[in-house]
């Protein structure tokens, strides 16, 4: 059973809104042709895609079944699209009645549009409550990005480091400089000692999919090898103890490489390198964190809440 995932957002208005993270979402379920199994007579479909994000049913912006079996709600888009994300905003009462609802995405009005298929790509989007005695009601939008501009995040982040030394601070790693040269001053530099690590507190909590890390390039490149990646939301031990993005096991000299997390993403606050054992020296000229891009979106607009 294919359920697309979910993100709930409170709608902001107007068809495009470009982010100063540089992704532009097109909300293409706006004031589309909505349709559903049944309508509440203060409830028609096109109140789920009028704009309006108002979770209060009083106010007249939300869709609304009767109470029925199976209810449906379906928004023809008119155009076929690759959907990125499906976002629904709750009724402020009741809000369990949404619960194990499902959408579907395609291009068959079979079951009214609820035929089950694993499809992303399609002309009708449809949520579906299976059950009987079930009530529906929602406010939709359907969003695509468009433009591959995802920010480095590292470079709005604080950098923090277990030691310095030879003038190589922490903050010269998320500097915005690939130089790979120690003498130009562009890298960070600990003393030697037994696990030594760097930490980058982003500020907030993202979903990270890849960290870039930049070797040193006029010697010593192998300090970087068997170094770990951890991402997590946790302060304790320095943040060496949260979940394991990539393992490093070595980069060339002046070389910069892409670590894409296991499992595709991890969320966290904190970005760590650590090399674990005696007798080491961390030295990093450049890390760069990136994340999922509609996670970036979601975020920029405060809609997914406290993590």
């Amino acid at each position: 059973l294919f359920v697309l995932k979910t993100y709930l957002l409170f709608l902001l208005t107007g068809e495009y809104l470009f982010t100063q993270l540089g992704v532009l979402m097109q909300n293409v379920a706006l004031s589309r042709t909505a349709d559903q199994s049944s309508s509440h007579p203060d409830g028609p479909a096109r109140n789920a895609v009028d704009g309006n994000r108002d979770p209060n049913f009083a106010k007249g912006s939300c869709s609304l079944t009767h109470q029925e079996s199976n209810p449906w709600w379906r928004v023809d888009l008119q155009n076929v699209y690759t959907v990125t994300a499906v976002m629904i905003t709750n009724r402020n009462e009741f809000e369990n009645r949404l619960d194990g609802a499902e959408i579907w995405i395609g291009n068959s009005l079979e079951d009214n549009g609820a035929k089950k298929s694993s499809s992303t790509e399609g002309r009708y989007v449809t949520v579906f409550l299976p059950g009987t005695r079930r009530f529906l009601v929602s406010d939709v939008c359907l969003f695509l990005f468009q433009g591959n501009h995802v920010p480095n995040l590292a470079l709005r982040g604080k950098a923090f480091q277990s030691s310095t030394s030879f003038t190589g601070p922490a903050s010269k790693a998320i500097d915005g400089r690939r130089d790979s040269t120690y003498d130009k001053g562009f890298c960070t530099h600990t003393l030697e000692e037994t696990n030594p690590w760097w930490r980058l507190d982003l500020r907030e909590t993202h979903a990270v999919t890849s960290v870039k890390v930049t070797n040193r390039g006029d010697c010593c490149a192998q300090r970087l090898d068997g170094a770990e990646i951890r991402i997590g939301n946790s302060a304790e031990n320095n943040g060496n103890d949260n979940p394991k993005c990539a393992s490093i096991s070595h980069i060339g000299a002046g070389k910069t490489v892409t670590f894409y997390c296991e499992g595709g993403s991890v969320m966290g606050r904190f970005v760590n390198v650590i090399i674990p054992g005696p007798k080491k020296i961390l030295t990093l000229c450049e890390v760069e964190v990136y994340a999922d891009h509609v996670w970036l979106g979601l975020r920029r607009y405060g809609c997914l809440g406290a993590v």
